[in-house]
């Protein structure tokens, strides 16, 4: 590795590091902005799906950790590293990545202006990461109990959401097009909580609600199976999910005991899992 990229990791962990100070989860992204870390499930195509419950690094975004020496160990791993990636959605801040592209000629900060007004809102000063294109990353605070999903343009033309299960590239890391860096007086910001107006916007609408037999058979022990499988940092927000799926279902008042059993199991209390529970529900209208 030529001395430049050698810094460029230093550089990267130490960012790296700070950031999982103020509870950011992190994993070491290559210059072309991916995941520095190959699947060690590339060579078997038909492995089931796994998000790190085999143990071993390679998993993307189910990688992002803030143990200092888990981080550590994630960089020694990764020598093409030379930055990295903060994952959304995870607490304590459930991170909600604002990302104004300038590709093809767009304007997304005016589009963003533009939603704002037609729909009430401001957004209050944050984090603001600028990116190498002349983008913006604005960084936001998400509810608790809320999923939000990583959409691409659905909001406006240049205007990418990234949320549970996405991640945005951190300041300071250095990619194939040059440093991410953090906007003239926001880098020692706190996310903003996200205005509830454009929360509302970032959210799909309810599923169409079509009943099926009381039995939760099959799909209800892969929901079950789907909170087992969670790690710390994600538990509450596979619960959420897998709770949320089952109400818009049918198989909501059935599966409660199940997903609290697993929930329990994953580490989480149970106050904890019976409110995550009854949030999905509110959430879907049972």
């Amino acid at each position: 590795m030529a001395t430049t990229d050698r810094q460029a990791k230093t550089l990267a962990l130490a960012h790296a590091l700070s950031a999982a100070e103020r509870g950011l989860a992190v994993i070491p992204l290559s210059r072309t902005k991916l995941p520095a870390l190959r699947s060690p499930h590339r060579d078997d195509p038909s492995h089931p799906p796994c998000h790190g419950e085999c143990g071993r690094f390679g998993h993307g975004v189910y990688d992002a950790t803030t143990d200092p020496a888990r981080i550590r160990a994630l960089f020694a791993a990764a020598p093409r590293a030379t930055g990295y990636g903060i994952a959304c959605g995870l607490p304590p801040h459930h991170l909600v990545g604002v990302d104004l592209d300038t590709k093809n000629g767009t304007d997304p900060g005016a589009a963003l202006r533009a939603l704002a007004s037609r729909h009430g809102f401001t957004v209050p000063p944050t984090v603001v990461v600028l990116t190498p294109s002349g983008g913006r990353h604005l960084w936001l605070c998400g509810p608790p109990d809320v999923v939000v999903p990583n959409s691409a343009g659905r909001l406006a033309p240049g205007i990418d959401i990234r949320g549970a299960g996405g991640y945005l590239v951190g300041p300071g890391s250095r990619t194939e097009h040059g440093t991410y860096r953090a906007a003239p007086g926001t880098a020692g910001l706190a996310p903003a909580p996200c205005p509830p107006a454009l929360l509302r916007l970032l959210l799909p609408p309810p599923r169409a609600h079509h009943p099926t037999p009381p039995s939760a058979g099959d799909h209800g022990q892969g929901l079950v199976q789907f909170v087992l499988a969670a790690h710390e940092g994600l538990r509450n927000t596979r619960l959420f999910w897998a709770a949320c799926r089952a109400y818009e279902d049918g198989i909501g008042p059935e599966l409660v005991e199940p997903l609290v059993d697993a929930a329990r199991a994953t580490g989480l209390s149970e106050r904890e899992a019976r409110a995550t529970i009854a949030s999905a529900a509110r959430r879907t209208g049972r």
